[in-house]
């Protein structure tokens, strides 16, 4: 590592002893040596031709399926050409927000608009800039409502899991306990919720609908939460806000979520979008930046940042959020589909998915799959079977064709969006439905 650093050797020299080290194999030392890097064995460099070749050689051996039944966490929805159109502009090539911000108007705006559609969307007085993705939102939410005699952090079992890790990791490094919450029969148990709840209790996270796919009471989850005197943050599906309660409806103090669904490609996991909005009390803890409107000397519609709280430039490790920058390429792709789609556009989308859900669902119960759970769900759902699930997905990637999520040997998350036709639902459930049968 030190031969990249671009200082004199003496420097370097200098700056370990201040670190309290030798060298840098010292300063590395926790890093096991097995998973180090010794030395890099480059082949010789290629021409622009070669090494485009090359690169087409290697594309190749990825496998493109026409049918994705998969979502847990990132999903496969129609991108409207409009929205790379306009992200691809080299006025908008940069995920920063500016830091000579009042001369960048249209970035500005643009994320100025990003945020009035968040808001719309979740029902809730103020949205931030973005953050880095869903399960980050999740992570400093629950750090916003930390407070001195409220520190555990209270957390649906029936979320995302991957969320949930992230939770812990910023909870551990901030010393916070993180308490799951237990589910039932596919939801969060209300009554485990009840109990769990005490004066020390900062918060209570659950996501809407679940990782199951499940529609959760969160009216009821709302007002236990509350009741106790904790802040309560709401993970939802943006697609599916455009045809259930806002979390602003259900009471909620912070709506996050994951923005990938709004416009964003799967891209082999990201980069993705954090969304974050909360009531008004609690904007100005909401971390990163946020954009506002004003007018300038000559009267004109202007953006300016209006809050940007950043606190590690001054209170470093006492920060309450440590988040440096954004995604606001991400929060403009989000903005243009938004834009694009409009209202009724959302609606049909987020009506689409669910109709499609359940034709899914019950075209693989005829196929020899039982539906786990007897809930409204949105566009996922868990089936289970005596058929090991690595049997039916081997099946349908066969028939080109990505299954659902495995979630053990006989259980399997599976997904729906628009973009999924009857023709290729009935193609995978006569795969699954031959799998059964042998």
């Amino acid at each position: 590592m030190g031969s990249y650093l671009p200082n004199a050797e003496q420097d370097m020299r200098e700056m370990l002893k201040e670190t309290g080290h030798d060298s840098f194999d010292q300063l590395f030392g926790q890093i096991p040596q097995e998973v180090r890097l010794k030395e890099l064995h480059l082949p010789e460099g290629l021409s622009e031709m070669e090494a485009l070749a090359k690169m087409e050689d290697l594309a190749a051996k990825n496998r493109t399926f026409r049918q994705i039944l998969r979502g847990a966490g990132a999903y496969d929805h129609y991108i409207p050409a409009i929205v790379g159109s306009v992200t691809g502009r080299e006025e908008f090539v940069t995920a920063y927000t500016p830091y000579q911000a009042e001369i960048s108007q249209g970035i500005l705006q643009s994320i100025f608009e990003y945020q009035t559609m968040i808001c719309e969307l979740t029902g809730m007085d103020g949205a931030n800039a973005s953050v880095y993705d869903g399960a980050t939102a999740a992570a400093e939410a629950a750090a916003m409502c930390r407070e001195r005699k409220r520190q555990t952090v209270l957390v649906s079992a029936a979320a995302n899991p991957q969320v949930i890790q992230v939770i812990r990791t910023y909870c551990f490094g901030s010393g916070a306990e993180v308490v799951l919450v237990p589910e039932k029969d596919g939801v969060t148990d209300a009554a485990a919720l009840e109990d769990a709840l005490d004066g020390e209790s900062a918060c209570f996270y659950v996501q809407q609908p679940n990782y199951y796919g499940n529609f959760e009471d969160a009216d009821r989850l709302g007002e236990i939460t509350h009741q106790a005197g904790a802040k309560y943050i709401m993970g939802c599906n943006p697609v599916a806000l455009a045809i259930m309660k806002t979390p602003g409806e259900c009471g909620a103090d912070i709506a996050v979520g994951e923005g990938q669904p709004l416009g964003l490609p799967l891209s082999f996991g990201g980069p993705y979008l954090g969304f974050m909005a909360a009531a008004s009390k609690m904007v100005r803890k909401l971390p990163g930046r946020i954009v506002g409107e004003t007018t300038d000397r000559d009267g004109k519609r202007a953006f300016v940042l209006t809050l940007q709280a950043r606190e590690q430039h001054i209170r470093r490790e006492k920060a309450s959020s440590n988040i440096c920058s954004n995604e606001a390429l991400c929060a403009l792709a989000a903005g243009v589909y938004l834009s694009a789609m409009g209202r009724e556009g959302l609606q049909q989308a987020a009506n689409l998915c669910l109709s499609k859900a359940h034709y899914l669902q019950k075209a693989l119960e005829e196929a020899g799959l039982s539906l786990k759970y007897d809930r409204p769900f949105f566009h996922e759902f868990v089936t289970v079977s005596d058929v090991p699930t690595a049997q039916i997905l081997k099946a349908l990637e066969e028939a080109g064709i990505l299954g659902g999520l495995p979630l053990n040997e006989h259980e399997i998350l599976w997904c729906a969006t628009e973009k999924n036709t009857k023709a290729g639902m009935d193609q995978a459930a006569a795969v699954v439905k031959e799998v059964c049968k042998a």
